[in-house]
């Protein structure tokens, strides 16, 4: 793990400081002026954050053991008892993977608490965890100091058990716990807002839906206070509030999704504008506040430990991509460890997570660029030499003079050098400066430059992976398009080890399965009888048929590195080839049964409820049903918040109604599952969204799907 970025005195300089002071940063004995800052530029607390690039989120409280993922808030204390519970353990696992931090959600949406607060009994005190004289969240901040790693805490400001949610009184309490957890655990790093905010809950009994106004109701100018006053180096992340330096007070923003990707580019600066995920996505060019993204993703489907998503976990190959995809496109990312029923990371997610950490090692333990010439058309002068992009410092970087806004830096090796990853930054206390590059490497055999890759903006780090290794004497960065001249921090060069990716399952509605690759040359083996792929299993060749469901798992194997990738698995249900929609409140209900990812049924012209009856095409014994979020919902359309469904044998006479919510569906977009309490029988299905959530009237999703097996 790379140590904590402590910024240098220019650093400080150029986050804040009069104009006057700003002319030192970067100057060599008075010799040469510096570049001046350029639009937004990050405190020296976000300078901290973004060098930390990737760390933990930790999500383990009571909806660990009711298999929620957002409880009602009326959940006995009594149920959090894990058996084995191990800070070290879950401290170990995500040092191992390389991550540098952990985020522990003390509070959830439910409000039960997961240190002993004084300000109410939904707490561990009251659990037979040590027998009430547990402390999670102090045990997790101990546990982090001998790992080496930093800490942050996670306070929901919903809180769906307190009586006084939705009133005055409850931000005080709120601003009493926030008190305890910012003075009582030690130095934080981030604290964390989540943005779901109001609706159905406990409220101490009143078993109710309350709304508030997110923007207005939780007081952010003070909520904020307390997080400056007593740890003014963590940072705040969150969508909501206002202060001095504009909307969204906090130092980071959410990226819009939880499906672990930044947009690219993705841009640190914000203009006054709302949020919208497009913001969250990409930032705004020249935006006039720092609000770097944060890619927040799970390691398993759901936020929570649930066993059915055992065989769900991510990865070696899909954390790698998640990695380029977020750190590598300038954001920082969070990644979602849950802990079991014990209280530890599972094994086999612990095993994924060395895995992952072994492999960002040997890619990034060692840069290939060292030992360059390095040379520019273009050179400001002593203090700013080409050369300081090799030195490995964050306090120095490579400038051309102010009026160049294009600029080559060429890269020079005696041998060539083999490589299948270029790493980029910018000198961040500067603003993000760049607007479009190239990476381009000599061609001896032909004598001229070829392009290797084009992009836009670079930020806090871009990664560029290349599709396959390149060996080089030369290699040449050219700056397009600048804001203000380049300020380039480091130039570096890895190579990724062969690594092969997990193939694609998909099953259309006939019932047909078909297995998939992006990896050219790649073949691939499978199973359907519960037997691990190998090399001697099916060769895949053409798709196949499953209409009665079972489990599907496979291999992609590259025989040109002799690498093969992790194992896919897929579990299906029955296919939907005979089924049809009898009824619904808005036409294009059919999107919903033709297991095409890509269309969504969107309801309209008319308000809520919306309803949907679809015939299964025979008697079926129904366990329960799942319904597939829309990926991507159309502007001012809610996904199904709170649904209610009915079983039926005849279509005319139907059975007792199972109604809730489909919990965090606006931002996350695994599937949801509903399990009835007894097996219902019956031929016909009746889906009726009763609210929105995220929209106003219309919602939107893609597939619905039955639990038989």
């Amino acid at each position: 793990m790379s140590r904590p970025f402590l910024p240098s005195r220019r650093a400080v300089l150029a986050t804040g400081a009069a104009s006057s002071a700003l002319s030192l940063v970067g100057a060599s004995a008075g010799q040469v002026p510096a570049p001046q800052p350029w639009g937004a530029v990050p405190t020296a607390r976000q300078l901290a954050w973004h060098e930390m690039a990737a760390y933990a989120f930790v999500h383990f409280s009571i909806n660990t053991f009711t298999d929620r993922e957002w409880g009602y808030g009326d959940e006995s204390p009594a149920l959090f008892n894990p058996t084995d519970f191990s800070a070290d353990q879950i401290a170990g696992a995500a040092k191992a993977a390389g991550l540098t931090g952990l985020i522990l959600t003390a509070k959830h949406h439910d409000g039960f608490c997961l240190w002993p607060t004084r300000h109410t009994e939904h707490c561990i005190r009251n659990s037979p965890y040590k027998n009430g004289q547990g402390d999670i969240v102090g045990e997790m901040a101990a546990a982090c100091r001998r790992a080496g790693l930093r800490f942050g805490l996670y306070l929901s400001p919903w809180d769906r058990n307190h009586a006084e949610y939705g009133r005055p009184a409850y931000i005080t309490y709120y601003h009493n716990q926030l008190r305890e957890l910012l003075t009582g655990y030690g130095p934080l790093f981030e604290m964390w807002f989540d943005g779901a905010n109001g609706g159905d809950g406990y409220y101490g009994g009143a078993r109710e839906k309350r709304s508030i106004d997110a923007e207005s109701y939780y007081d952010w100018t003070n909520t904020w206070a307390l997080v400056r006053q007593y740890q003014p180096d963590a940072v705040i992340w969150g969508n909501w509030g206002r202060d001095a330096h504009g909307p969204w007070g906090a130092d980071a923003r959410w990226v819009g999704n939880e499906e672990g990707y930044a947009g690219d580019p993705c841009r640190a600066t914000v203009g006054d504008t709302p949020y919208t995920q497009e913001i969250g996505e990409h930032g705004v060019r020249g935006g006039t506040h720092w609000r770097p993204a944060e890619v927040d993703v799970s390691l398993r489907p759901g936020w929570f430990w649930h066993a059915r998503e055992d065989a769900d976990v991510k990865s070696v190959g899909r954390l790698t991509r998640i990695y380029f995809e977020s750190v590598g496109r300038g954001a920082n990312l969070i990644l979602n460890l849950p802990p079991d029923r014990r209280g530890r990371i599972p094994d086999h997610d612990a095993s994924v997570l060395k895995g992952w950490g072994d492999l960002l090692r040997a890619t990034f333990g060692t840069d290939l660029a060292q030992g360059a010439v390095v040379q520019a058309n273009a050179v400001r002068g002593p203090g700013f030499d080409p050369g300081n992009v090799l030195d490995g410092r964050a306090d120095s970087y490579w400038a051309p003079p102010d009026t160049a806004h294009a600029a080559d830096l060429t890269l020079e090796w005696p041998q060539a050098r083999t490589f299948n990853v270029v790493r980029l930054r910018e000198y961040l206390p500067l603003g993000q400066r760049i607007g479009a590059f190239t990476l381009e490497v000599w061609d001896d055999g032909q004598g001229n430059w070829a392009e290797l890759a084009r992009y836009t903006a670079i930020g806090s780090q871009r990664l560029v992976r290349l599709p396959a290794p390149v060996s080089t004497t030369r290699l040449r960065l050219r700056i397009l398009d600048a804001d203000a001249c380049p300020a380039i921090r480091e130039v570096a060069l890895f190579h990724l080890p062969d690594l092969v990716e997990e193939p694609g399952i998909r099953r259309d509605r006939r019932g047909l399965v078909a297995l998939s690759s992006d990896i050219p040359g790649a073949i691939l083996h499978y199973t359907t009888d519960g037997e691990v792929p190998s090399l001697r299993s099916p060769l895949y060749q053409d798709p196949f048929p499953l209409p009665d469901g079972g489990i599907v798992q496979a291999i992609c194997h590259l025989p040109r590195t002799g690498a093969s990738s992790g194992v896919a698995m897929r579990r299906f249900d029955v296919s939907k080839a005979d089924w049809r929609v009898v009824s619904a409140t808005a036409p294009g209900a059919e999107a919903i049964i033709d297991d095409d990812l890509g269309s969504l049924w969107v309801t309209g012209g008319r308000g809520l409820p919306h309803e949907v009856v679809v015939d299964l095409g025979a008697i079926r014994p129904l366990k329960g049903v799942t319904l597939l979020p829309a990926g991507q919902r159309p502007p001012g359309v809610g996904a199904p918040g709170d649904y209610r469904f009915q079983v039926s044998a005849d279509g005319k006479t139907w059975g007792p109604v199972v109604a809730g919510e489909f919990a965090n569906i606006a931002a996350n977009t695994g599937e949801q599952r509903v399990m009835f309490p007894e097996v219902r029988i019956g031929r016909f299905l009746r889906l009726e969204i009763t609210r929105a959530a995220g929209g106003e009237g219309q919602v939107a999703f893609a597939e619905l799907g039955v639990v038989i097996r």
